[in-house]
């Protein structure tokens, strides 16, 4: 693949340094230069702070700490976590819409939300010193991409109660960056924006960058010509190969970032350019376990569970070992001492038990993707027939796609799915754009068994 030239700017100039070479560790944060026993004091006492602030401050912390029987104190080491209540998306609803805020109302300067599609949204309230923790970890996020001051940033998450946009907004300018806030939707909009403002840097949700894929084209403009050098990826799982298909096709560096509005927003961890090895956790703000999805049990690094979260610098909204549902797997530090986790290929609720076997939309996403002639666009249609549970692929061929091609291609994806997956689907390859476009986290699962 070529990626754009990243050798440094000629001497004299004002231009910042290219992107694709890794920091100098004078660039590095403080934090992203300690050593790990250092690391592991900050967190400990952070960890004690947080603890006792929550319980001191959040009635449900307090309930739920003195019936599983422990208290602040008895946190002496990181290990001791593994005794305290987990948090749930439900407590977050429970105590809708201020009940989880750990200082007065007067002191929260900003409210984020949950869209809310599955019941009541989960509330989040930011202080001061919050949003300047939030924009901080975001600016080492997008420097560790490869972003650095001086560069255009187009923001392409969506912004208003979503915590995308704004978290994105703040820590590029944080970083010193030039920031486009355009937002989502207007997709022949934002590739004339892309077009004439020139940016390096797309912050975007990996479906919504498909969806600015095609519109280049169908604008006979072919990507790989574009400014874009980096782009930084989140808000969904999405695979290798989507990895792969983005920067072959947009001659750019594809970055994992990873965050959820209930812990703190984008920026919790974050791939770094140089390596691209899973994403390094800002282990001094956000403590890291995994839990086995079933038992809960504390599973050690190397082994792929339920990634749990501990927020240790949150003043305005702790939260405690919050489950947050994807799946993971810790390892230890490369291009930062902080540990790394793997890229969330999918989550505990979004798997589909079919038949009783467990089906990740991503392993669907990995067989459509090796496959010529058609476009990384699809959707998961469940429906009932009887008793039974019945799913359908729906995937778009591509333009040069031929009728026999098309009836090949499902022919192939129905075997491959059997054998790799171990269900039975139907498959139905649609016209290119047969599928509604995305403007943000795509909806891969249109579930009409209850139809």
């Amino acid at each position: 693949m070529a990626i754009h030239d990243t050798s440094p700017q000629p001497a004299g100039t004002a231009l910042p340094q290219r992107l694709g070479r890794a920091p100098e560790p004078r660039e590095l944060d403080p934090a992203e230069r300690m050593s790990v026993d250092e690391l592991r004091a900050t967190q400990l006492a952070r960890l004690q702070w947080t603890l006792e602030h929550a319980y001191e401050n959040v009635p449900l912390y307090k309930r739920k700490f003195d019936e599983a029987g422990v208290r602040p104190e008895d946190l002496r080491s990181l290990e001791d976590l593994r005794h305290f209540p987990h948090t749930t998306k439900d407590d977050l609803r429970d105590t809708y819409p201020f009940g989880m805020l750990a200082v007065p109302q007067e002191h929260v300067s900003r409210i984020h939300a949950s869209s809310g599609t599955t019941g009541r949204p989960t509330v989040v309230g930011y202080t001061e010193d919050d949003i300047d923790t939030w924009a901080s970890v975001v600016a080492r996020s997008i420097r560790a991409a490869g972003g650095r001051p001086g560069h255009k940033v187009h923001v392409s998450y969506g912004y208003g109660l979503f915590t995308g946009g704004l978290g994105a907004h703040y820590g590029a300018e944080k970083l010193g960056c030039t920031v486009i806030p355009a937002s989502g939707g207007q997709t022949a909009k934002q590739v004339q924006l892309i077009q004439d403002f020139r940016p390096e840097i797309i912050m975007i949700t990996p479906s919504y960058m498909l969806t600015l894929l095609d519109e280049f084209e169908r604008q006979g403009i072919d990507p790989r010509t574009t400014s874009l050098r980096t782009g930084i990826f989140g808000a969904e799982p999405w695979t290798e190969q989507m990895r792969r298909e983005i920067e072959e096709r947009f001659d750019l560096h594809a970055v994992d970032i990873y965050g959820l509005s209930e812990v703190m927003g984008p920026g919790v961890a974050n791939e770094c350019v140089e390596t691209k090895d899973g994403l390094h956790i800002w282990e001094d703000h956000f403590y890291p376990e995994v839990l086995d999805p079933l038992s809960h049990d504390v599973l050690p690094d190397g082994q792929n569970g339920e990634l749990a979260l501990t927020s240790l610098t949150k003043q305005a909204m702790p939260v405690i070992r919050y489950r947050t549902r994807d799946l993971t797997t810790l390892r230890p530090g490369t291009a930062r001492p902080m540990r790394r986790m793997d890229k969330v290929t999918g989550r505990s609720d979004d798997m589909i038990i079919l038949r009783g076997v467990n089906v990740f939309p991503t392993q669907i996403e990995e067989i459509i993707l090796d496959l010529d002639g058609l476009a990384p666009h699809f959707q998961l249609v469940l429906t009932k027939d009887g008793r039974l549970d019945r799913m359908s692929v729906r995937v778009e061929a591509t333009p040069d796609c031929t009728a026999d091609r098309r009836v090949s291609l499902s022919k192939e994806i129905v075997a491959t799915v059997k054998d790799r997956v171990g269900v039975s689907v139907t498959v139905d390859v649609v016209d290119p754009e047969g599928i509604e476009r995305s403007v943000g986290k795509f909806r891969r699962i249109i579930d009409r068994r209850q139809d």
